[in-house]
């Protein structure tokens, strides 16, 4: 099973959630400004609310996925205010015909003073085992 995972950040809270979800299942957790260049069975996909909506540097990045190379993105993420991008992230990659897994992780992140120190070592653990979760190990 080929896994790939993509992250975008502005504080560097997604980012290391998505370093802990690639060294759970083997993987080289990198920014989305690397395409996913070879097939992936699952795409693990860190993202947050940025002004109430996914950044549209995510949209973008969802829309030149090609549906051939991705089976199914797997969603992930913290944020400061809202809860789960999910429903964002779905509707993007619906568009262009990939399969969003139901299941996801999400954490409080910490943003100018809210939830200071978040994610912590428990959520980084956490996510570790999502990841795993999700690819059965």
């Amino acid at each position: 099973m080929n896994i790939e995972v993509r992250y975008y950040t502005k504080t560097g809270n997604t980012k290391r959630l998505a370093e802990a979800v690639a060294k759970a299942v083997g993987a080289e957790a990198k920014p989305i400004s690397e395409p996913v260049a070879e097939k992936a069975d699952i795409l693990f996909l860190g993202n947050s609310y940025y002004a109430f909506s996914i950044d549209p540097e995510v949209r973008n990045f969802i829309k030149a996925l090609d549906k051939e190379k991705v089976g199914k993105i797997v969603n992930f993420g913290s944020a400061a205010m809202l809860n789960s991008t999910y429903k964002k992230v779905k509707a993007e990659a619906d568009k262009v015909g990939i399969e969003v897994d139901e299941r996801e992780f999400h954490c409080k992140g910490e943003f100018k003073g809210l939830h200071k120190g978040r994610p912590n070592d428990d959520d980084i653990k956490a996510a570790a085992e999502f990841a795993k979760s999700i690819i059965g190990g």
